[in-house]
C-alpha cells in the first residue's frame, strides 16, 4: 500500500537530518535567538527583498493561523476565507475558539475575489449590530490545487488596502505554488502584496515547522508575548532555524517542491490521457480527478488516497497528493494501475 494522501507522509530530507545530528552537540541560546535561526531569517529577509520583516519560526500551521489571526483582530473584529480555507474547514473551531468569527465566500476555484470581499463587507456593514470584517484569509496554493496570479494578488491587494483590511497569505504549500508551470508569482511578490504570510515547511521537506512573515514590522508589537502566551516558543527553536537554513541556503525549499508538482502532473497527464476530468485543472501536487466509483475502489486495494466528495452515483472526486519525496516508480506504478483498470 503506497500513499498518496498527504505530502507529510514522509520524516525530512536528508540534508536537514544531518545538519541536525552535526549541529546536535553545539550549545546555543534558546528560544529563536540561536545562530541558525538568525541565519536563516537573514536569508528569507533577503529572498523576499525585505530587510525589514519581522520573522518567527512556529511548528504547525493551524498554531500559526490562530496565533498570527488571533494577534492582529480586536475582539469584535472577523476574517474572510473562501468556504474551502483551511481555517474554517480543517481546524476544529481554532479560530472561533478565539472569539473570531470566519465569514466564508463559495467559489469554484477556491480563491477570493474584491467583488467576494465588496459583497461581505456591504452585508456586515450594519454598524455596531454586525462584527466587523477585517482580515482576509487565502492561500496558496489552495486547499483545492489552484493557485493565485499576480494580477489577481495586485488586485487583491490593493484592494484590501484601500478598504482597511489585513491580507493573510497561508502558506503551507507556498513552494508548490511558486514552482508551478504557469506560475508568475515570487516570492518578494508575495511579501510585497501581503500584510502577513507564511512559509510552510512541514509539507515541504522539512520535519515540522512554518515561518512567519510580518511585512510590516508594526503589525508584529509584542508578537512575541503572543507566541509565549499560546505555548509556541520552542525553548529549542534551533530545531526550527537548521531546518529553514538548510531549506533556504541553496533554495533546496523550491527544488523539492518542483519534485512534487512534476510527480503530481505526470499523473495528471495519464489521467487526462484515459478521458477523465477534473474538479480543478492541475497546477500543483494536490490533483482533483474525477473518477468512477469503481475504478476508486480498485485503485484504493494498492493505493492511499482522500475520497474528496460525490459527484453522482457513479463518480467521485478523489485527491491525489504527491511530496518532495515521492519516488517516481511509485507514480509509474499507479499509472499502470490506473491503465489497468479502465482498459
Amino acid at each position: 500500500m503506497y500513499s498518496f494522501k498527504n505530502d507529510y507522509a514522509e520524516g525530512a530530507h536528508p540534508k536537514i537530518l544531518r545538519k541536525l545530528v552535526e549541529t546536535n552537540s553545539v550549545q546555543q541560546v534558546g528560544y529563536g535567538e540561536d545562530d541558525y535561526s538568525v541565519e536563516a531569517k537573514g536569508i528569507l529577509r533577503q529572498k523576499i527583498q525585505n530587510p525589514d520583516a519581522a520573522i518567527y519560526f512556529v511548528s504547525g500551521g493551524t498554531q500559526t493561523n490562530l496565533i498570527v489571526i488571533s494577534s492582529l483582530l480586536r475582539p469584535h473584529e472577523a476574517i474572510i476565507s473562501a468556504k474551502t480555507g483551511h481555517i474554517y474547514a480543517n481546524e476544529a473551531g481554532a479560530i472561533e475558539a478565539t472569539g473570531h468569527r470566519i465569514i466564508t465566500v463559495e467559489t469554484e476555484d477556491g480563491k477570493l475575489k474584491p467583488d467576494d470581499i465588496e459583497n461581505i463587507l456591504q452585508t456586515y456593514s450594519h454598524r455596531p449590530h454586525v462584527v466587523k470584517p477585517k482580515l482576509v484569509y487565502i492561500s496558496n496554493s489552495t486547499e483545492i490545487g489552484t493557485i493565485y496570479t499576480k494580477s489577481e494578488m495586485e488586485r487583491l491587494s490593493n484592494y484590501c488596502k484601500s478598504n482597511d483590511l489585513y491580507l493573510f497569505l497561508d502558506g503551507a504549500r507556498l513552494g508548490q505554488a511558486l514552482t508551478a508551470k504557469n506560475n508568475d508569482l515570487t516570492l518578494s511578490d508575495i511579501s510585497h502584496y501581503t500584510d502577513v504570510f507564511y512559509i510552510g515547511g512541514t509539507k515541504n521537506g522539512a520535519l515540522l515547522g512554518e515561518a512567519i512573515i510580518f511585512n510590516r514590522i508594526h503589525h508584529a508589537t509584542d508578537f512575541d508575548y503572543m507566541l509565549k502566551q499560546k505555548g509556541a516558543l520552542l525553548a529549542k527553536g534551533r530545531l526550527l532555524g537548521i531546518q529553514f537554513l538548510e531549506l533556504f541556503r541553496d533554495d533546496l525549499y523550491f527544488s523539492l517542491a518542483k519534485h512534487g508538482n512534476e510527480m503530481a502532473m505526470k499523473i495528471a497527464y495519464a489521467i487526462e490521457a484515459q478521458g477523465y476530468s477534473f474538479l480543478t485543472p492541475p497546477h500543483t501536487n494536490q490533483i482533483f480527478p474525477i473518477l468512477p466509483k469503481a475504478v476508486i475502489r480498485e485503485l484504493l486495494r494498492q493505493y492511499d488516497f482522500y475520497e474528496w466528495k460525490a459527484v453522482d452515483e457513479q463518480y467521485a472526486v478523489v485527491r491525489i497528493i504527491t511530496s518532495w519525496a515521492t519516488e517516481e516508480n511509485k507514480v509509474d506504478a499507479f499509472i499502470d494501475s490506473l491503465k489497468g483498470v479502465t482498459s
